[in-house]
């Protein structure tokens, strides 16, 4: 959007949340509170976004955004005011327009900033704001608006002398802002008994200057803040609704949706029926025509068209077509499955490769391991693939049979089409088409016709 900008105030220092976390980088669905913003003004085709962070988390935050927003700092916590002024020499000749946000509210929607934006140039404001009617002020600014109804000042809650639990009008805390205006009048924000300067003292100052201040009312969810964790958990509880709701508008089936979590960043696939006590995380992506659950975790993972994830858990790991897995099994980060791969119970998978077709039905750990193309994994198989030291590889070759119970002890291969007997104990490489058996497992010629 052209003539505008967005500044960020992810500066606070979230004393109730009682964590070692900054407050702008606990999540609310998977998603730092401060992503939610920053992500809302892009969409914007906002070009400039400033954040402004404290010195203690602008490293954190860097390595969340890396050069993709600017960032100025806010040497000590002195208000809202004081960080919008942080910002000033990054906004300076950069756009006729300011749209500011607090980190802490990730449930404003973009719809609504629009609304917010639009009113701020139809009315040719000098400032606009959000609003909303709620039943108590809580913790929020309330706004004071003379007999014919213009905004006078927002007093904030901590000076509002007046029944907090009485409905009133409160201050969204996101902003539209005449940028010449903004930076005139920044300097001459003075600190209140607190030692604090307050962003909202530019209202007033736009009210005694007799400028044009707009307001655009919103719903009282889309503006509640974060500041403790009862609060985050709210936030998180109203985001997972809205998320949920979005996919099945889009054609997902979620059976008992309030049994099942679904992170902001999660994408699905449509006809993918997702079944109670799920739980889809990060950064994960789920094809079409899937069933996961019930019961099933599936983080930062990928997963293809027409797959089945029961009870069981993914974790960085992929998935490709036509690919099943579970009840009660567990792929653990680097776990790749190529087409067709029937994974059954109780298999554990870690740093390991299965061609397509590969099958491992019931009880077993594969790690560091390459399985080929139609390989049978029987019952019970291991892959020792750790000496106390250092980790080994296992290579399986395509159309292999590995018998019940089969130790591979690695370093070690087997060959295309070979075969072990249940129990061996493999300590050498076995070569294509040959059979081993025993403990430790010696290698027959030839395998037979028929064992």
């Amino acid at each position: 959007m052209d003539g505008w900008a967005g500044v960020v105030l992810a500066a606070g220092q979230g004393a109730r949340m009682k964590s070692k976390v900054p407050k702008a980088l606990h999540r609310v669905c998977g998603k730092e509170m401060v992503r939610y913003p920053v992500d809302l003004i892009r969409s914007l085709g906002i070009g400039t976004v400033v954040v402004v962070v404290s010195p203690s988390v602008c490293g954190a935050v860097r390595r969340l955004f890396g050069d993709d927003v600017e960032y100025a700092v806010q040497p000590s916590a002195s208000g809202t005011g004081d960080a919008l002024g942080c910002a000033q020499k990054a906004l300076e000749g950069k756009a006729d327009h300011v749209l500011v946000m607090n980190c802490d509210a990730p449930l404003v929607q973009e719809e609504s900033v629009k609304r917010l934006m639009g009113s701020h140039g139809h009315a040719s404001a000098t400032v606009s704001m959000m609003t909303a009617q709620m039943p108590e002020c809580q913790d929020l600014g309330v706004v004071l608006r003379d007999v014919e109804g213009r905004v006078l000042e927002v007093r904030e809650a901590a000076e509002e002398e007046r029944n907090p639990r009485q409905p009133a009008e409160v201050n969204g805390g996101v902003y539209c802002f005449r940028t010449p205006w903004l930076l005139e009048n920044l300097k001459r924000v003075r600190p209140t008994a607190n030692g604090e300067k307050y962003l909202t003292s530019l209202i007033a100052m736009a009210s005694q200057q007799e400028e044009n201040i707009a307001g655009e009312l919103t719903g009282p969810t889309d503006i509640l803040g974060v500041n403790n964790r009862v609060q985050l958990a709210q936030a998180e509880n109203v985001m997972s609704g809205r998320i949920r709701e979005r996919w099945m508008l889009a054609g997902i089936t979620i059976r008992n949706p309030e049994s099942v979590s679904i992170d902001a960043d999660v994408t699905i696939g449509a006809d993918t029926v997702v079944l109670p006590n799920t739980m889809l995380l990060g950064r994960t992506r789920i094809g079409e025509d899937c069933e996961v659950g019930p019961g099933s975790v599936v983080r930062d993972s990928l997963v293809g068209r027409g797959c089945r994830v029961t009870a069981s858990m993914l974790e960085e790991s992929t998935m490709e077509d036509g690919v099943d897995i579970g009840p009660f099994s567990h792929l653990r980060p680097g776990a790749y499955l190529e087409s067709g791969v029937h994974i059954g119970n109780y298999v554990e998978v870690k740093e390991s490769r299965f061609a397509a077709g590969a099958v491992m039905g019931h009880f077993g750990y594969v790690g560091d391991a390459s399985i080929g193309a139609r390989v049978n994994m029987g019952a019970g198989t291991i892959t020792c693939n750790y000496d106390g030291k250092d980790k080994h590889r296992t290579n399986v070759g395509a159309d292999a049979f590995i018998g019940c119970d089969t130790m591979l002890i690695a370093p070690v291969s087997v060959g295309d089409g070979a075969y072990t007997g249940a129990g061996s104990v493999v300590t050498r490489d076995i070569p294509a088409g040959r059979l081993a058996v025993g403990v430790p497992a010696k290698i027959r010629e030839q395998r037979p016709e028929s064992d």
